[in-house]
C-alpha cells in the first residue's frame, strides 16, 4: 500500500465521508457475486420451490434490490447514490448445492457503486438463509466478492477469476 492513502480518514485520522463534490459524474457499474451453500434437504426444497416460507429466490432478489437502494443506511461512510439499475440474479448450482447470487448496479454519479453491489449480494444471501434456516441452520454464506467495477477516475477493474 506504499503511496496509497486511506480515503475515509481525515488529516487527524478520524473516520470521514469522502468529499466527491469535485469528481466528475460518470457512468458507474459494479458487479458482485456471493454464494450460499446448503445441506441436501434445504437445497432440494429450495430447488423444488417447496419451502414453507414461499418463493425464496424471489424474496432474495427483492431483498438484494431493496438493500442496494439503502446501502448508505448499512455502511456509515457511503454516499446516498441515485441508482439507475439493480439486477440481482440467483442461480442454483446443483453439483455443489449452492445458490450463486450476482448483482449488477449502475448509476451516473460522482462516486462508485461497488458497495451497493456488495450489499445487494449480501442481503440476498441473508434472505436465502432466512428462508431455509428451518431446514438448514448450517448453511454457509460466502465468499462475497466484487467481480468488476467501471467508471470514474480509476477506470475499469476486473477480478481475475480462477474457478
Amino acid at each position: 500500500m506504499r503511496g496509497k492513502k486511506l480515503t475515509h480518514l481525515d488529516r487527524a485520522g478520524r473516520a470521514s465521508m469522502v468529499d466527491v463534490s469535485s469528481k466528475a459524474v460518470t457512468h458507474r457499474v459494479a458487479v458482485a457475486e456471493g454464494r450460499v451453500t446448503f445441506g441436501v434437504e434445504a437445497f432440494r426444497a429450495l430447488r423444488r420451490g417447496a419451502l414453507a416460507k414461499g418463493d425464496a429466490i424471489a424474496v432474495a432478489r427483492l431483498a438484494g434490490i431493496q438493500a442496494a437502494k439503502r446501502t448508505a443506511d448499512w455502511i456509515p461512510l457511503c454516499h446516498t447514490i441515485p441508482l439507475e439499475r439493480i439486477d440481482v440474479v440467483v442461480t442454483l448450482v446443483l453439483r455443489v448445492r449452492q445458490a450463486r447470487i450476482t448483482a449488477r448496479v449502475e448509476a451516473r454519479w460522482s462516486t462508485g457503486v461497488e458497495m451497493e453491489a456488495l450489499v445487494a449480494v449480501t442481503a440476498a444471501a441473508l434472505a436465502l438463509y432466512d428462508m431455509t434456516k428451518g431446514l438448514d441452520r448450517a448453511a454457509v454464506i460466502g465468499p462475497v466478492a466484487l467481480l468488476e467495477k467501471r467508471g470514474g477516475r480509476s477506470g475499469t477493474w476486473k477480478r481475475d477469476l480462477v474457478r
